[in-house]
């Protein structure tokens, strides 16, 4: 490709809302050009990229049996409004109705769709596993785009599913597909790091992400400074340091004057923070029923992790209840505590619905709320003074909280998402009756999986990783061309070697962005950096003079002259170490 006739060019100046570095980068190397907030056209740079992305994807997906398909953008709303996701998933879900009033969803994931396939496609047993994927185009409505290609509100997505016969066959495939995707990452140059995660909307047993860590990144992760424990912050669990047996003490009221918080409320009694109980009130909005008061309780030195607490809730939405909504349900605000108030017993029973943390459970003789402006109570013990209606791991885990496996300390990063990977169960097949006959001829549910990497926050995560103060720094798996080859002067024996050395790489099969403009050196050199090529190759009277060709790696400072006629070998081999690093 010769430069003079790329559409597209290069800009001097970053966009002016660009806050990650790969925004910058793409922008002003001619990758992508924004159209709307959150809306990117890739340019054939990008889009060559992008390929190369997709077909290493291709590549590891059919490694493993995946056979590629695909699905439609518009789904029709009965599909996910028979998974319940026509709710759940809120705004961001694109809703639209056609010119005859029927409602349709823009997909931003296809799980509905390939269940409605597997009813349609799977019959037995014999039909069964069976793993598909496609690339496609999602769409979501992202209140926040931002970060370039890394928050967007359409983006293509590599999504595949698996289909099962039940539950031990799912998990003698996953990891297959988790190996696929180590392989993916790593042919991107990417050092990842495999995490357990929250399954969130998507719903099932257990999920997996794969993270960059990146301090600009949206992701937090917690992993172990002496094992392999390593989880995203949503999901991430800790264990809970023993405490010795203590005499239990009786409750005794306390006055507290202009005690604010738990800090205030610890120093004034003289005791630690993990020695009082917090009180946090929400106002559930339940799906399908009326909101209602979530009292939550935990130890004073923790917080809520709010996406344990819904999903221990079974979804939904929280808000923090107002000063009116506390008072109503009996407790003061500030001065919160179970103790004394009416507390379900069970789901259906009267009372308040109070969620007790674990940590409840460890330690003794705390400092609650007395339900009383100004004061508080001491002595207070779970469960001779208050009861829960649950009691679960609700707490948000934190860096320098003990590893639930092995003890050592929890340390915390910030990341990038790259890609998921779900059991999903038998959620979709049973809403949309996806059954198969067994060996026995008794009807049973296709048991699925869902795993996904978006191609443009992939390459965005790759700049992110590869570049530096020039410009990117393409691994050579993914550059747009392998060589980027300048024409340095106007003299007719240059202009002549130039040409001959662009038709020789082209014939040893390397990709060639020659740039044959009429601009100075400089503009020539830093284009060359800034677009990223592995290889630069100059062809010019100086280099001539020395014997050839001017040949340097992207990556290093060293440059070396190679005779024309070596050229392609020695670019090559060039190529060849780099990728083997």
């Amino acid at each position: 490709m010769r430069m003079s006739q790329l559409f597209g060019h290069t800009l001097r100046e970053p966009p002016a809302d660009a806050e990650m570095v790969s925004h910058r980068l793409l922008v002003r190397a001619g990758f992508v050009r924004p159209l709307a907030a959150g809306l990117y056209t890739y340019l054939p740079l990008g889009q060559r990229v992008a390929r190369r992305i997709e077909a290493i994807m291709r590549e590891e997906m059919e490694a493993i049996g995946a056979q590629e398909m695909l699905m439609p953008v518009l789904h029709p709303a009965e599909l996910w409004q028979a998974t319940g996701r026509w709710e759940t998933a809120g705004p961001a879900l694109m809703r639209l109705k056609d010119r005859a009033g029927r409602a349709y969803a823009l997909a931003m994931t296809h799980e509905e769709v390939v269940a409605e396939l597997a009813r349609r496609e799977v019959r037995s047993y014999r039909d069964l596993p069976r793993v598909v994927y496609h690339i496609q185009t999602k769409l979501r409505d992202e209140p926040r785009p931002r970060g370039g290609l890394l928050r967007v509100r359409e983006f293509r997505m590599k999504d595949a599913y698996s289909l099962h016969t039940d539950s031990d066959d799912l998990d003698r495939f996953y990891p297959q597909i988790l190996g696929a995707y180590h392989r993916i990452f790593t042919r991107c140059g990417l050092d990842f790091i495999q995490v357990e995660a929250d399954t969130g909307m998507m719903g099932g047993a257990d999920s997996h992400e794969f993270l960059l860590p990146h301090p600009a990144g949206e992701d937090r992760l917690l992993h172990c400074s002496v094992c392999d424990y390593a989880a995203n912050v949503e999901w991430a669990t800790f264990r809970l340091p023993e405490v010795g047996p203590h005499p239990l003490e009786e409750p005794c009221p306390v006055a507290t004057p202009g005690c604010a918080t738990i800090a205030d409320v610890a120093a004034f009694v003289g005791v630690p923070t993990n020695q009082t109980l917090k009180a946090v009130f929400y106002a559930w909005e339940r799906p399908g029923g009326r909101p209602e008061m979530v009292f939550v309780v935990l130890r004073g030195d923790l917080e809520v992790n709010e996406t344990k607490l819904l999903n221990l809730l079974g979804g939904g939405d929280l808000r923090a209840a107002t000063d009116e909504e506390i008072r109503a349900a009996g407790a003061e605000p500030g001065y919160g505590s179970p103790v004394g108030l009416p507390v379900r017993e069970h789901a259906d029973s009267p009372g308040l619905l109070v969620v007790g943390d674990r940590s409840i459970q460890v330690g003794a003789n705390f400092v609650a709320g007395a339900n009383r402006e100004g004061y508080h109570l001491t002595g207070v013990n779970y469960p001779r003074d208050f009861s829960v209606t649950l009691l679960a791991d609700i707490a948000q885990a934190q860096e320098g909280h003990l590893c639930p496996r092995c003890g050592g300390s929890l340390l915390a990063e910030s990341a990038i998402e790259l890609g998921h990977c779900f059991k999903l169960g038998t959620r979709y097949s049973e809403s949309l009756g996806v059954t198969y006959l067994d060996a026995t001829g008794k009807e049973r549910p296709v048991v699925m999986g869902s795993y996904s990497i978006g191609v443009g926050r992939l390459m965005a995560a790759v700049v992110e990783a590869h570049h530096d103060e020039h410009g990117i720094v393409w691994p050579p798996s993914l550059a747009p061309f392998d060589v980027h080859l300048l024409l340095l002067g106007r003299q007719e024996v240059v202009q002549e070697a130039a040409e001959e050395t662009y038709r020789q790489l082209h014939e040893a099969g390397l990709s060639v962005l020659y740039d044959d403009r009429n601009e100075s050196a400089g503009v020539k050199f830093a284009d060359a950096d800034l677009i990223g090529c592995p290889v630069r190759v100059t062809v010019g009277r100086r280099s001539l003079e020395a014997g050839g060709a001017e040949m340097k790696a992207r990556r290093e400072r060293d440059r070396q002259t190679v005779g024309l006629e070596d050229l392609p070998d020695q670019v090559a081999g060039l190529l060849d170490r780099w990728a083997r690093l």
